[in-house]
């Protein structure tokens, strides 16, 4: 099999974060493709149906804070071993990874249709239509999450050891399924039943499946190449050394995106108030941000892994000279989202609506929210920066802070005139603090002499 793998410690830095981030922003841009598509489905259905899956997605949303830990935990791992030259530690680490994601995988499901009923209860949706879709797409995306937890984790790894196009292969072969089944299944359309939400959940859940597998069979095809996964023993148990090295990593990470969450859950229950219709716009107008989120999040697992190689290897100016060719370009794509979002916000809207009074809402969301897109992209590339320097800790308590701040904004300025308005700007106005913040922390932790020897400390 072809090597894949891109060298990300020697030659020209461009050429190597292009090569390594191009495949990775395609898979996103085909996972926000695959969102969209969902969303766009599912809005024929109505604004109850949006907001149903909204809630049962936010649970889905919750559980991705255990996959981050094994995900952030081995991709840093990983790399930094990858950049050390040691190989079979990096193998380690990769099991290691692997093996604490089937387990969160199952106890989450469990967890997860045991108490279906009184987990959607907490957003006090008061429509029983709603709550009725919420309860189904929560227990089939939810009890069969380990497929996504695979497929997030293997992602990681792949992208720690520089190949970036299997994952992209095997997301495009899992959105051109996903495209096919959202009608079938959704609608009922030729032979197949007319399941709505049930079907879009199930078109979701196959979708995962389809991309873990094709890159399961990524590995076995890698046998007797540079791939550490090929030929890996995923029962046999490593060292309790490495599977705290993945925890110590990825622990702040997850503890960052499961409060994260939970703060969105406080302020959809907000929105609650304001009807299913703001629910749904909170939702779609999440799903259509992923254009802008998506792409910056693989941009930054592939700074993450180029960071992460050069500080194993001790070449801390690579790293920084990295990451401002990767802030310059994706300040750039912020901006292009951010005109598109107020430029356009109706023909957007009207999209996944089909209400008046629905579209409306949306319409002054994308107008508030989409000021913010530039700067959401700069924290989400400068947390994976920074995340490959093993810093953690410092991304989690910077995005805590202020994320947590729009709570007692958004009580403050929805009791103004701008009502459910205020919302929308107390998630921006974060967002904006975040982006510049982040910058700052970057500059200061890389600006220290002693930042290139503190990877020794790393491997201790």
């Amino acid at each position: 099999m072809k090597n894949r793998q891109v060298c990300l410690t020697e030659g020209p830095i461009l050429r190597s974060l292009v090569a390594l981030a191009v495949p990775i922003m395609a898979s996103s841009f085909l996972n926000t493709v695959y969102s969209i598509t969902d969303m766009a489905w599912i809005g024929l259905l109505g604004s109850k149906a949006v907001a149903g899956v909204g809630v049962g997605g936010m649970y889905v949303w919750l559980s991705q804070g255990l996959s981050s830990l094994a995900r952030m935990g081995g991709q840093v791992n990983v790399a930094q071993s990858f950049g050390r030259g040691r190989k079979d530690e990096a193998g380690e680490y990769a099991r290691a990874a692997l093996q604490m994601t089937l387990v969160f995988g199952v106890v989450f499901a469990a967890v997860s249709v045991g108490f279906t009923e009184g987990l959607v209860s907490l957003f006090h949706l008061g429509d029983a239509e709603t709550v009725r879709y919420a309860e189904e797409y929560m227990r089939i995306t939810c009890g069969l999450v380990i497929f996504s937890y695979m497929t997030v984790v293997l992602t990681g790894i792949y992208t720690a050891q520089g190949d970036s196009k299997t994952p992209l292969l095997a997301n495009f072969i899992g959105l051109i399924m996903n495209m096919i089944l959202d009608p079938l299944l959704i609608l009922g359309i030729g032979p197949f039943p007319r399941l709505e939400v049930v079907g879009a959940a199930a078109a979701t859940v196959t979708a995962q499946f389809i991309v873990m597998l094709v890159m399961i069979v990524g590995i076995w095809r890698g046998r007797g190449t540079e791939n550490i996964l090929a030929g890996m023993r995923l029962c046999r148990l490593s060292e309790p050394k490495f599977y705290r090295g993945v925890f110590r990593i990825g622990l702040p990470t997850a503890i960052q995106g499961t409060v994260y969450c939970g703060i969105s859950m406080v302020l959809t229950r907000m929105v609650a108030v304001f009807g299913p219709g703001a629910v749904a716009v909170q939702r779609v107008g999440g799903q259509v941000e992923a254009v802008s989120w998506n792409t910056a999040d693989g941009f930054a697992a592939a700074l993450n892994a180029f960071a992460a190689q050069n500080y194993g290897a001790g070449q801390m100016e690579r790293v920084r000279k990295g990451y401002r060719i990767s802030l310059w370009t994706i300040v750039i794509w912020g901006s292009l989202i951010t005109l598109a979002f107020v430029l356009f916000p109706e023909p957007i809207s009207s999209i996944f609506f089909h209400e008046a009074e629905v579209i409306g809402i949306s319409v002054n969301y994308f107008i508030i929210v989409g000021i913010s897109e530039a700067f959401m992209c700069v924290e989400l590339m400068t947390v994976g920066a920074l995340s490959g320097l093993g810093r953690t800790k410092l991304c989690s308590m910077i995005s805590i802070l202020l994320t947590g701040f729009r709570v007692p904004l958004a009580v403050v300025l929805s009791m103004t005139p701008l009502a459910l308005n205020g919302i929308w700007w107390a998630i921006t106005l974060s967002s904006v603090a975040k982006g510049i913040l982040f910058v700052g922390a970057f500059s200061r932790v890389t600006a220290r002499p002693h930042a290139a020897d503190q990877r020794n400390e790393q491997c201790n």
